[in-house]
């Protein structure tokens, strides 16, 4: 089973999933310090001249141009030293640059600057993760999920089953799984993932449950219709398995997925 490679589906598209909108919304109630919401009347000359700049940076960074971005970020902190909401973009922009300390020293300052920001906590918590420091990683986690005011949880819950999966900590990965699919059942990555997790366990039935749902969507891709394959052979379904086989050839017939079916390699 091939389950961590596979915990990643989707990962060219993760900072667009997992880290979806951690920066789109500089200054959010969500993410306020204070018990009580800011209005434009409350915002101080130089908040509101540091938020301009760091929209701008966050247009700049969904279009790729992280040095752009970070031009604008670094204006933005040189207005408001204090501004979380930029050092988490910040954050952001190191990480897809792949320089992690600085993006460790980011989401660290956005923390101190507001230890409520469940965003910041989650984007912490998913690069300890991805730097294989588990216990860091699933207390940053559990800090984010635990807010009541974050809205984010079934985001966050989808990362921290994916790194449970990656520590080998399988039992606890499903609990994850499942509540972040009952919070947001559409998810292609966390149905896939949980469905895959059930599969290595043999939990077929349930197995068959989530993935059936993707391979019956516009999401279903080579992965998930390969994995659709492998359930239904397990469980003997032939005609439901030779369906999907045929979607493979059919839409992905020059992916590994679709050579793999070919062969008959379902161990794969």
């Amino acid at each position: 089973m091939r389950l961590v490679r596979n915990a990643i589906w989707l990962s060219a598209c993760w900072a667009a999933v997992l880290l979806a909108g951690c920066a789109s919304q500089p200054g959010s109630p969500g993410s306020a310090a204070g018990s009580e919401i800011m209005t434009e009347s409350d915002e101080p000359e130089s908040r509101r001249r540091a938020r301009l700049r760091l929209e701008l940076a966050v247009g700049y960074f969904e279009q790729g141009q992280t040095n752009v971005a970070l031009d604008e970020i670094k204006q933005s902190l040189a207005v408001d030293p204090g501004f979380a909401d930029a050092y988490n973009l910040r954050g952001l922009v190191y990480l897809r640059m792949n320089d992690i300390p600085m993006a460790e020293d980011s989401f660290r300052r956005a923390l101190v600057l507001n230890p409520r920001d469940g965003d910041v906590a989650h984007n912490y918590g998913w690069l300890m993760c991805r730097q294989a420091r588990f216990s860091e990683s699933f207390r940053l986690f559990g800090q984010a999920i635990a807010n009541p005011a974050y809205g984010g949880q079934a985001k966050t819950l989808m990362a921290q089953g994916l790194c449970q999966v990656q520590a080998g900590q399988m039992a606890e990965a499903e609990v994850s799984l499942t509540r972040s699919y009952e919070l947001d059942a559409g998810n292609p990555i966390t149905g896939y993932n949980l469905a895959n997790l059930l599969y290595g366990r043999g939990d077929l039935t349930r197995a068959q449950f989530y993935i059936r749902r993707i391979n019956n969507s516009d999401l279903a891709n080579a992965e998930t219709l390969w994995l659709g394959v492998k359930v239904e052979q397990r469980l003997n379904n032939r005609q439901a398995m030779l369906q999907l086989g045929d979607q493979l050839k059919k839409r992905f017939g020059q992916s590994r997925e679709a050579g793999a079916y070919e062969r008959g390699a379902f161990n794969e």
